[in-house]
């Protein structure tokens, strides 16, 4: 093994790390790995850029635009509608029909893009059909992935497989040379989803089992929904009678966390907005709706103005207001410094382990001793929702804590202390109150960590005062005592909320979903899509309310509902969203490209007189292709111009239908493929595994490849997958002397069947959340489904595609 052959080598395995533990974005790996290559030397500085103008990332880039002017004329939508109607209600037949329109779709378009334009027809379909959509997106998002087998377009390997051949002095493959075996496969991957893998799916209800369903339901008399005055704030309202219910889900268990607070005659609430009330800031709770005098105002704007005897129907966790009631903490001056703590900032060091990571991820208190008082960045001061904001390299953080605790912080390689800055104890005073616990109050006896001060409070107890004595209470089992002086970081307009919603009763008659639909108003699902710019963000940072005037009430995250907290929740893609609000605020939501409502007919409207002209475009793209004239870069960026200037997009939506990340990712990976063949990396693989596979014969090679391929691309992209075999298959074939298209086809089919793992396929991630699936769930169907199709492979290819 040479010196280039180990460099390459140790570069691979690095990048292999990054990608699977994702600490750094996929497309980050990939510049810093052109980056590595170009540095060592293991490639020229132009071959480092090559991948930007290599023709398999012109034409990835060009149908990204391609398929979108496709969704955004309405084609696709005509041709799924005409063939749903044929789809009648059985399961099995609904199953066939939505996997053979979603494959034939992907054949031509963007995988992820056609999931996209079909999950709110499917939802629609799974409404119609009372099947739950658990039976169906699965399926769906399958059936995608088995259409990009059939065309050269189909899927991005395909085309870095058809690209490596070119590269390497061979013919590339043609537009339907994928279609001998893809077809096949496809057909077969649907029938064994649909007759058997249809028993490995999930049956979880997320319509008729509710407390609404798709039926009319009969609003109960004593919360009769009926016209209230504009003064009240209301958003919509209706008169009491049959009401149209469309969509809640029983995975969310919304009505386990909805229930009635009533506002007190004399409470200090009356006369306040929802806004002043700050009842989702302190307590993580949502208003949906106001009952005043018999009359109910549902989805309250948050200028809606709260009168006393005013009853609150509330979704998130009742134990929260009941918990607030019954500590009674009380708020007392402080006379005197207090002795024994002191307060330094430090700045998080380039290199720490730290960043970006949230200070309730690393645990920073339980593991440094010291408390978080503030956030200094850009120049500005953060003293709220500290816990789940992610620290950044050059970060300040004002700390407290006794001096030993700050000595050691600053022996920790994460931190520089500065001296300069040093915070007095005095200047963070506005924010540190004293609070007693009253003898009667429920904490008394209680631990820290039982007592939930900080969950139920929004407060962070920094330590118990003796004598003006201060004594941290970082261990979580200290047991409070009454009459207690903690030592909490808060605002104090924080607490005087408290003591205006500790004033809330919650009321004894149970709430019900029924309350909550009317004709104007109601729940709907929707989703992030895979185009979002918005992962990683907060519903607070992304102001989601007041830009779309519709309230997150749950959210479905890796197989369990969140009810509580939402507004500081970090989205992820995969998440399901629960939503609540006017309907007519639907369609904002809807035309923003970083989410997806599942309510087919939310959708906004499609440019549909311009479907011939986009039909036309596409026929002009294959057909050159097809007959050899051009090659299918070139076709494929004269398609996506033409899809510019006869307005089928603008060029901000073209833009927008990129998907960079992907772009990105292969241009900065393909320069590692060239660095495994100029280096001898490739030639090194192969031999080894020619060593311990060709012994078995040459079927036994492509299976070994095939498996290699597919388990690396569950847990790296399959474009990345496809990259770093291409030079081994290529190798493999000129010493084995067989058919580098047979190997090379196979490595293509084996990284395009990602069905094992969610995070295998955006398209799969993109159903987790309306799906209610679960990791496990993709595997109970994904691995039956991935041995068919990889037996189906061994018998199939050598029939089409000779190895010798």
């Amino acid at each position: 093994m040479t010196s280039e052959i180990a460099l390459t080598l140790f570069i691979v395995v690095i990048t292999a790390v990054l990608f699977i533990t994702e600490w750094l974005r996929a497309d980050v790996v990939a510049l810093l790995v052109l980056g590595a290559l170009a540095v060592t030397g293991l490639v020229t500085p132009a071959e480092a850029l090559s991948g930007f103008s290599n023709p398999a990332v012109v034409t990835v880039w060009a149908m990204f635009i391609i398929s979108g002017g496709l969704a955004a004329t309405g084609v696709a939508n005509a041709i799924g509608d005409q063939v749903m109607r044929v789809a009648g209600r059985g399961e099995i037949r609904l199953l066939i029909v939505i996997m053979l329109t979603a494959a034939l779709l992907s054949a031509f378009m963007n995988n992820v893009g056609v999931a996209a334009l079909m999950l709110p027809v499917v939802m629609s379909i799974a409404r119609r059909s009372q099947i739950p959509p658990s039976r169906l997106l699965m399926p769906l998002a399958f059936a995608c992935l088995l259409g990009g087998l059939t065309t050269l377009i189909g899927t991005p390997p395909n085309i870095l497989a058809s690209d490596a051949l070119s590269e390497a002095g061979l013919n590339s493959f043609g537009m339907f040379d994928f279609a001998l075996v893809g077809v096949p496969l496809m057909l077969l991957g649907i029938l064994a989803a649909a007759l058997g893998g249809r028993y490995l799916l999930p049956k979880r209800d997320v319509e008729k089992e509710t407390a609404t369903s798709t039926s009319s339901v009969q609003a109960t008399s004593t919360s009769s929904v009926q016209a209230t005055s504009a003064s009240s704030g209301q958003a919509t309202s209706t008169s009491s009678g049959q009401v149209s219910s469309t969509t809640s889900d029983d995975r969310y268990h919304l009505q386990d966390r909805l229930f009635t607070a009533q506002i007190a005659p004399s409470s200090p609430l009356a006369g306040k907005t929802l806004a002043e009330s700050r009842l989702g800031d302190v307590l993580g709770v949502n208003v949906v709706g106001i009952i005043r005098n018999g009359h109910t105002n549902l989805a309250p704007l948050p200028t809606a103005v709260l009168q006393g005897n005013d009853k609150l129907l509330v979704v998130g966790r009742r134990e929260q207001v009941d918990k607030l009631r019954q500590q009674q903490l009380t708020v007392i001056p402080a006379s005197e410094p207090v002795r024994g703590v002191e307060t330094a900032v430090f700045k998080l060091m380039p290199g720490s382990t730290l960043a970006a990571k949230t200070l309730a991820e690393v645990d920073f208190r339980g593991r440094f001793g010291v408390n978080v008082l503030a956030l200094r960045r850009n120049g500005l001061q953060n003293v709220r929702g500290l816990a789940q904001e992610k620290l950044r390299v050059q970060d300040k953080l004002v700390v407290q804590g006794n001096p030993v605790q700050i000595t050691n912080l600053a022996a920790q390689p994460d931190f520089s202390q500065i001296a300069g800055e040093t915070a007095e104890f005095s200047q963070m005073s506005e924010n540190l109150l004293l609070i007693r616990i009253p003898p009667d109050s429920t904490l008394v006896g209680q631990t820290l960590r039982e007592s939930q001060l900080g969950d139920v409070m929004g407060l962070t107890v920094l330590g118990r005062v003796l004598e003006e004595q201060f004594e941290p209470l970082i261990a979580t089992d200290n047991l409070l005592k009454a009459d207690d002086v903690l030592l909490v970081q808060g605002m104090p307009d924080d607490l005087a909320a408290l003591a205006q919603l500790a004033t809330l009763e919650v009321a004894s008659d149970p709430s019900d979903l029924h309350q909550l639909e009317t004709e104007q108003v109601g729940l709907v699902q929707a989703t992030l899509s895979p185009y979002t710019a918005v992962v990683g963000k907060t519903l607070s940072q992304i102001h989601f309310r007041e830009k779309f005037g519709l309230t997150v009430v749950a959210i479905w995250r890796e197989g369990r509902p969140y009810r509580h907290g939402l507004a500081a929740m970090p989205l992820q893609l995969g998440d399901g969203l629960l939503l609540y609000g006017p309907r007519s605020a639907r369609p904002v939501l809807a035309a923003e490209p970083d989410f997806i409502l599942l309510e087919a007919a939310d959708q906004p409207p499609l440019k549909t007189h311009k479907a011939p002209v986009a039909l036309f475009i596409m026929a002009l793209v294959l057909l050159p292709v097809i007959l050899n004239w051009l090659p299918i870069s070139i076709a494929a960026v004269m398609g996506a111009l033409l899809m510019v200037i006869t307005r089928c997009l603008s060029m901000d939506e073209a833009y927008r239908q990129i998907e960079w990340k992907a772009v990105f990712l292969i241009a900065g990976m393909l320069p590692l493929g060239i660095a495994m063949q100029t280096s001898g990396t490739a030639d090194f693989l192969a031999q080894g595994m020619i060593t311990a596979v060709a012994p078995l014969g040459i079927l036994a090679v492509v299976a070994a490849l095939f498996l290699l391929t597919n388990v690396a691309s569950q847990i790296m992209p399959n474009a990345v997958v496809v990259v770093l075999m291409a030079p081994i298959v290529l190798k493999t074939a000129v010493d084995l002397q067989v058919s580098p298209y047979s190997l090379m086809m196979a490595v293509a089919i084996a990284a395009s069947v990602s069905f094992l793992s969610p995070v295998g396929h955006p398209a799969n991630v993109l159903v987790m959340g309306p799906g209610g699936y679960r990791f496990s769930d993709y595997v109970k169907l994904g691995l039956p489904l991935t041995l068919v199709i990889f037996v189906a492979t061994m018998l199939l290819l050598p029939l089409f595609w000779p190895l010798q």
